[in-house]
């Protein structure tokens, strides 16, 4: 008869008890839904505070997902400048021709700018 059961070297050796495993899920905190007009609302406990001004919600399935939205440098600054040509990058390089847009055109006249 094999048994299942582990003994305590097998409990003790490295390769059955593994160190990344997941922790156990936290079971959260018990809170209450109100209305707020004609929204409902939840106040969200401090230890669950978010240290951003603005979150982005989302459902997916039967549960909601707020994910803190990332500040933005003042607009018109250096920084902003610099986040708007990262988030450009990323888009990668544009293979695209652009058509001309002056073929089949009479060309320009000469444009005399002391009359």
């Amino acid at each position: 008869m094999s048994s299942t059961a582990l003994t305590a070297a097998e409990k003790s050796a490295p390769y059955l008890t593994p160190t990344d495993a997941p922790a156990p899920a936290d079971p959260g905190r018990h809170v209450r839904l109100f209305r707020n007009g004609a929204n409902q609302a939840v106040r969200i406990p401090r230890e669950f505070e978010f240290e951003a001004q603005e979150v982005i919600m989302k459902k997916v399935g039967n549960t909601l997902v707020l994910e803190p939205v990332a500040a933005w440098p003042q607009r018109g600054s250096a920084a902003a400048l610099l986040m708007a040509l990262e988030e450009i990058k990323k888009l990668g390089q544009c293979h695209e021709s652009f058509p001309d847009v002056d073929e089949g055109l009479m060309p320009l006249d000469d444009i005399d700018l002391e009359k």
